[in-house]
């Protein structure tokens, strides 16, 4: 991540954002196509996700950095990245070290443009990148550079990054920071003395001599490349509030659920990031995968609880209160997809006292067609609510088969949840065509499938079960020996 500004943005409130520069038609956006024209898997390309780039540009110690700080605070849901482009600047020589008061660090010529083309092409193209690390005290790269992986939205943030052309045509959304000179020059002095390390006269000398000069003859006029203008950086919350909400209308997740009003994924925080974090690390031992995927199942079953019908029930507290709360739904089952429903049976039944549970199993014909051969349902599934559990959702045809079962016991499709913690966006599709009336949960959405049909990035597939992640195989079996009867 960058270095965020510590400098305090003054208490003149902002009232809105500054719209002559703003373009939203012109941002390459997919938010204007129809449903019909979306792609099954939107911007895919050999498995990655082309990323919304950002580049927030303006004057030094306008509030750049506190500005790309507000949006990743509000998109703590996505994975954000930032590249500053001082990470680029080129290393002194030592003769030029020698008269370092004198060399220019606000001209197009101080910084690798060419370096930072080569960075985010790679980012662009879903390959992690080391972005060079700058040490401000001896002007020189130090050899432990930042490695940066590929993310759903990169913030490029720089003073000069709108000047070459072809920065600019990297980004998705433009973003001026616009902040009065002397709030500028006031939180450049701090900055530099106490975050760089130097001298008062020599950074008050230093603007003199070409900070001034460079933003006037540089910085402002790239003003005009811009999508969308802060006055006066990060006081303007509203602003910052309208960005945040155009990106999200752009990422992948925000739309499919857009498209699919059947489908709610649960609200992601850090610690929801953090869990998925560890069960998709191909090192994670069995021990914690099974620890951190059964909190994560447990909060795709009670997001899932959420949407059964309740009725309002009144109850005397231990004070002789009254209380007025709901009642749950009694008429209730779960059903698992064998082998892998298994998995959240556990976390259902620890929501769900005494709950009945059915079990589905689907065999594989190839990758185009799945084949029901046994089944074991509850006799009056019909008058039931029912919680369809299968933590991967993939190309959705397993889904189809065990919901088509489903109807064909006299479910009502309306009465069906179906349970995930991984989605595909392609069995998303699938599922909510074939059945709009069933509810889909899940914890995530995927970049989508590879060539063989895999979920990806997924948690990886082992070769006993190429259904299920290696941890997750072992999980059912000890599940399934420990809590449940082997199928004759």
């Amino acid at each position: 991540m960058g270095s965020y500004s510590t400098s305090e943005v003054l208490n003149a409130a902002a009232v809105g954002v500054h719209h002559p520069a703003l373009r939203l038609n012109e941002l390459d956006l997919k938010g204007s196509m129809s449903v019909e024209e979306l792609p099954t898997t939107s911007g895919l390309e050999n498995g990655h996700q082309a990323p919304f780039v950002i580049g927030v540009a303006g004057g030094a110690s306008s509030g750049k950095s506190t500005v790309c700080k507000m949006i990743i605070d509000q998109l703590c849901d996505q994975r954000v990245v930032v590249v500053t482009q001082e990470s680029f600047y080129y290393g002194l020589s030592d003769e030029e070290m020698v008269h370092v008061h004198d060399y220019n660090f606000d001209h197009p010529d101080a910084f690798d443009t060419d370096l930072l083309l080569s960075c985010m092409e790679k980012l662009k193209h879903g390959k992690a990148v080391d972005i060079p690390s700058y040490d401000f005290k001896t002007h020189k790269s130090v050899s432990c550079a930042r490695k940066v992986n590929p993310s759903d939205v990169i913030i490029l943030e720089g003073i000069l990054l709108f000047h070459d052309s072809r920065v600019r045509d990297l980004m998705n959304m433009k973003i001026f920071v616009d902040t009065d000179a002397d709030v500028r020059l006031t939180r450049r002095i701090r900055r530099d003395t106490i975050e760089k390390g130097r001298d008062i006269i020599a950074v008050l000398d230093q603007y003199s001599k070409f900070v001034k000069t460079a933003f006037e003859d540089f910085i402002l006029p790239t003003k005009k490349y811009a999508d969308i203008i802060i006055p006066r950086g990060a006081d303007n919350s509203v602003a910052i509030d309208l960005i945040v909400q155009h990106i999200r209308t752009k990422l992948g997740q925000n739309d499919l659920c857009k498209i699919h009003p059947n489908l709610y994924v649960i609200q992601t925080t850090y610690q929801i990031r953090g869990m998925h974090t560890i069960i998709r690390d191909a090192a994670t031992t069995t021990h914690d995968f099974i620890f951190y995927a059964d909190r994560l199942i447990r909060l795709v079953v009670e997001h899932g609880l959420g949407h059964l019908p309740f009725r309002e029930k009144q109850v005397i507290t231990p004070t002789g209160s009254v209380y007025t709360g709901v009642d749950f739904s009694k008429s209730l089952c779960g059903i698992s997809v064998i082998r892998s429903g298994e998995s959240m049976e556990n976390a259902l039944r620890a929501c769900c006292k005494g709950i009945k549970i059915g079990k589905i199993l689907i065999h594989r014909e190839g990758d185009d067609g799945k084949q029901l051969i046994y089944h074991n349902l509850p006799k009056d599934i019909a008058k039931r609510h029912v919680l369809l559990l299968d933590p991967i959702l993939g190309t959705g045809n397993s889904a189809v088969q065990a919901i088509s079962l489903l109807l064909e016991k006299r479910v009502q499709e309306a009465n069906i949840i179906f349970l995930n913690l991984i989605s595909a966006p392609q069995g998303v599709h699938v599922v909510s065509k074939r059945f709009p009336r069933v509810k889909i949960v899940t914890s995530e959405i995927e970049l989508g499938l590879n060539d063989d049909f895999r979920v990806i990035p997924g948690m990886g597939f082992c070769e006993n079960c190429p259904d299920m992640p290696p941890p997750a195989c072992g999980i059912i079996q000890i599940l399934f020996e420990k809590f449940y009867s082997y199928i004759p």
